[in-house]
């Protein structure tokens, strides 16, 4: 595929250098990806880094929860995603129920994914509390991403889909969520829901990459599920924090309708495409 996108990366991306890019002020993108074809698209595009998220649970196998997908299904998922990647970095989502017990489940689980994926980087949600899961992945020789603000495994213990951080006291849970991480660790850190200004102040003292997503305008990187950024499907309704920058989802019902139609009235195939 023709690299045609915009500061498409010329080596391969690596930790070191989003250590750079926070250094220097210089923003990049995250999407999340789920396939091996997809991946290549936005490859092409320059996206630097690449999301498979447990989203996939909602937007690949139609899960109401991201609590039911498999270390199986991400495995198999980030492998795709993999090979489509071209010079871009990868982190795969640890699933719900694989990390939680044990500090030996977390290691045996992560390297697993990593070991089928090829994956680059393992990412779990939760601050202070996995903080000690953190510094386990991290003494076997793994790259993490934390995950805190609103965290969607956790989305029946906080009781529903809220901005995190709103309050003094649960300010201060969040500014002591990302210095444990920082000090169990983690290489980059994924803020969800979190007020703009407290992102901006955290992220600003943070010594670590900061990936916002509904997190405001001034963390280090932004990263969107990709459906939302591309509104597939096209009558989805969108978090308020989401700016859908095309209109797939349409032009692929009007590119399944005109097929549709072409078959309905025997014009496709034609010669041209006989042997």
């Amino acid at each position: 595929m023709a690299e045609a996108g915009y500061l498409v990366p010329q080596k391969k991306v690596r930790l070191s250098d989003l250590r750079t890019y926070k250094a220097e002020g210089t923003r990049w993108a995250m999407l999340t990806s789920y396939d091996y074809s997809t991946t290549r698209a936005f490859a092409a595009a320059g996206i630097e880094c690449f999301l498979v998220g447990d989203s996939a649970a909602n937007v690949i196998f139609g899960y109401d929860s991201t609590t039911q997908i498999s270390l199986d299904e991400m495995a198999f998922l980030a492998a795709g995603v993999v090979r489509g990647a071209g010079k871009a970095l990868v982190v795969v989502d640890l699933p719900f129920g694989t990390y939680e017990a044990s500090d030996e489940q977390a290691v045996r689980s992560a390297t697993e994914l990593i070991r089928r994926s090829g994956a680059h980087v393992v990412k779990l949600e939760g601050g202070e509390r996995m903080a000690p899961r953190i510094a386990a992945l991290s003494r076997a020789g793994l790259a993490v991403c934390a995950h805190v603000g609103f965290t969607p495994q956790s989305v029946d213990a906080l009781s529903g889909f809220k901005v995190q951080g709103t309050s003094e006291d649960a300010a201060a849970r969040l500014r002591r969520d990302v210095e444990a991480v920082v000090d169990a660790g983690a290489a980059m850190v994924v803020f969800e829901m979190v007020p703009a200004e407290l992102a901006a102040e955290i992220s600003a003292a943070c010594p670590i990459p900061t990936i916002g997503i509904g997190a405001g305008p001034h963390t280090d990187a932004q990263v969107l599920v990709w459906q939302d950024m591309a509104a597939v499907p096209a009558d989805s309704r969108r978090p308020r924090f989401v700016q859908s920058f095309g209109e797939a989802g349409q032009l692929l019902s009007e590119a399944a309708a005109a097929y549709k139609k072409a078959v309905r009235e025997g014009s496709f195939p034609a010669a041209e495409h006989c042997f």
